[in-house]
């Protein structure tokens, strides 16, 4: 028993146990560097001190840690840590914290679960065994104890690794008596003590599937090796006798998972999950139930008679292994009457098998043939007149393949299968289809952008010749293919997005209001108007900063410049006489002189007066200047004339 620990690896501070099992123990811990919670699960001090153990769980270990699946429960660290009392390093993982409760805990409480919701909880488990064979790792120890289910509903797969550890240390039962499984869920590879491989998991995980469908294992005994004798010899009830509810298709894919021959079950995890999906979509399952005549039994059960002798230890796992210490000696107790009582029976049931010809002879091997190129029918066909069972699955095909044909078969042709096997062949229904996303329209391109990449389509902006006043600088304005259509994957959807600007219009002539309105409507602000006297009309538009026919920027100012009319002009004076020159004042050398005055015009001659007519008025003479403001003198009286000259006669 190890010592009482608190830290572990310097980093976990260890707190309550959260369960115990028959391999180890597992503790609540805080991570002391991340200050996260998490679950740190040491094995127990009698298995770590076999070194060939320890030296294989650290490579199981670290494999499990590089496993990362939202359907698995992340291995976080792993590591050793000396026992205070002995010393012996005591190796430990350190995992996620999972919020919720097993489905053990689930059947338990007595919760009736749908089949529909038990095959959807087996995927997800089936999910993540897809993941981890691939990866290389067999988890061994499936069930529903293992099994997480989150508060959300999802299931999280527990203890990849471990048992894969523990069963390497020995490839069969027989030679080390190792823990290797639950005897309710344990594979007949597994009982027999045989070298297993990934379909031992999907065994156990059609084991889940029952339990989840009844409520209770496939098999029930009084002890572990009654049960594990019955995974070899009988087959179980269908889960339709149990519970009229369930369909046959869904018996079909729960006794196709249980078959004792590997080669009659699943082949894979993801051909079981995909006979699931067509279940859950309404159609019929593929599924095949294996028929096992009663010429098999006595070979299974002298096998199993032949290894459970050697298992002893691999009791202690019963009933999961979390009972209390006072049940598990009392199951031994069962375990040692039922073991006396197969050891009588041993004997003669390998007597007897040394006389029979081996039933697995007898399985006819056949040869897949190629259906690469194929239509669907023809595959079918074909494969149906090999004696093999075809399933198909549509896949995205890629440019330059025929729609419609087999692009891939699993297994591959020439391999050599039992006969009836399953050949799964995928479809090409052509390219990956891809809808154009909703809602482009009014958004800012490189959003747009984004959201066409995420669906795995192409983006390819133009800019806009004509584009809405009121639209902003790279705004979508259309979008072709339109939002909503479906179109290849890849495709190129042309973004018209708009520039942001507008052309000026002609402002001149118009009107100070006219102006204000023109510009608005073009997308531009109200402009800034300035005044100038113009001979133009009063109030119209003769000037602007920016030419009409011009594209500019809808946050450019505009200048206008508007007509008012000119001044009116005051009538001017009349000049100043000039003063008279001074004539001590010297005549300016630079100036030329006054043009002198014209001389008056000499008078006329005229005749003699006649005495007998007034004299005639003299005419005024014309003067420079100002008129003078004295009266002219008046004329002179001509003499009266005498009788003589007047010509009277007296």
């Amino acid at each position: 028993m190890t010592g009482d620990l608190t830290m572990v690896g310097d980093r976990y501070q260890l707190g309550d146990a959260l369960g115990r099992g028959g391999m180890a123990e597992v503790r609540y811990a805080v991570d002391t560097r991340l200050g996260r919670p998490v679950a740190v699960k040491r094995l127990r001090y009698d298995l770590a001190t076999d070194p060939t153990f320890q030296a294989r769980f650290r490579r199981e270990a670290q494999s499990a840690a590089g496993l990362n699946h939202p359907t698995i429960v992340a291995v976080y660290d792993t590591g050793e840590e000396p026992d205070p009392n002995t010393g012996v390093s005591i190796p430990y993982i350190v995992m996620e914290l999972v919020e919720g409760q097993t489905l053990r805990d689930v059947i338990r409480d007595g919760r009736k679960l749908l089949p529909e919701r038990a095959l959807e909880l087996t995927q997800g488990v089936l999910d993540a065994l897809d993941y981890s064979h691939r990866a290389g790792i067999i988890h061994r120890d499936i069930k529903p104890a293992n099994v997480m289910l989150t508060p959300t509903g999802d299931v999280k797969v527990m203890d990849f690794g471990i048992a894969r550890a523990v069963a390497d240390t020995s490839a069969t039962m027989t030679q080390t008596a190792a823990v290797i499984g639950t005897a309710q869920y344990l594979s007949p590879e597994q009982a027999r003590g045989e070298t297993v491989d990934a379909r031992s998991d999907l065994y156990s995980a059609g084991c889940l599937l029952y339990e989840l469908l009844v409520g209770r294992p496939p098999f029930i005994g009084d002890s572990p090796v009654s049960v594990a004798y019955q995974h070899v010899r009988e087959q179980p009830v269908p889960p339709s006798q149990l519970d009229p509810m369930i369909s046959p298709d869904i018996d079909a894919i729960t006794l196709k998972a249980l078959a004792k021959d590997p080669d009659d079950r699943y082949q894979s995890a993801r051909e079981m999950q995909a006979d699931i999906s067509r279940v859950l979509a309404g159609q019929p399952a593929t599924a095949v139930v294996p028929q096992v005549s009663e010429q098999d039994q006595p070979t299974r059960i002298g096998a199993v008679a032949a290894v459970l002798p050697s298992a002893a230890l691999a009791t202690e796992r019963f009933d999961d292994q979390e009972e209390e210490p006072r049940r598990r000696r009392a199951g031994l107790g069962w375990f040692v009457a039922g073991l006396i009582a197969l050891l009588l029976g041993a004997g003669a049931y390998a007597l007897l098998q040394l006389t029979q010809p081996n039933p697995q002879a007898a399985v006819e091997m056949v040869e897949v043939p190629s259906v690469i190129g194929f239509t669907q029918a023809s595959a079918d066909s074909t494969l149906r007149n090999a004696g093999l069972v075809p399933k198909f699955s549509k896949v995205s095909g890629s440019a330059g393949e025929t729609v419609g044909t087999a692009t891939k078969q699993s297994p591959l042709p020439n391999d050599e299968v039992p006969e009836n096997s399953t050949v799964t062949v995928e479809i090409n229904v052509g390219p990956k289809q891809a809808t154009v996303p909703d809602g482009l329209q009014g958004m800012d391109v490189d959003d747009a952008r984004r959201q066409l990449e995420s669906e795995g389509l192409v983006a390819r902006v133009e800019q806009a010749a004509t584009e809405p006043p009121d639209s902003t600088k790279d705004e979508v304005l259309s979008v072709v293919p339109g939002e909503g259509q479906t179109v290849p994957a890849g495709s190129e959807v042309v973004l018209t997005v708009a520039t942001g600007k507008s052309v000026v219009p002609n402002f001149l002539g118009s009107s100070r209001q006219r102006a204000a309105d023109d510009a608005r409507a073009a997308g531009f602000d109200t402009p800034t108007f300035t005044e100038k006297e113009s001979d133009q009309p009063a109030g119209t538009v003769i000037a602007q900063n920016v030419p009409a026919g011009t594209q500019v920027s809808r946050g450019r100012d505009l200048k206008l410049t508007v007509a008012v009319p000119e001044t009116e002009q005051r009538p001017r004076p009349d000049p100043e006489p000039d003063p008279k020159p001074d004539p001590t004042k010297e005549p300016d050398p630079t100036k030329e002189p006054d043009p002198p005055e014209e001389p008056d015009p000499e008078p006329e001659p005229t005749e003699k007066p006649d005495p007998t007519k007034p004299a005639p008025k003299p005419k005024p003479k014309p003067t420079k200047g100002p008129p003078t403001t004295n009266a002219p003198a008046p004329p002179p009286t001509p003499p009266n004339p005498s009788p003589r000259e007047s010509g009277a006669v007296g």
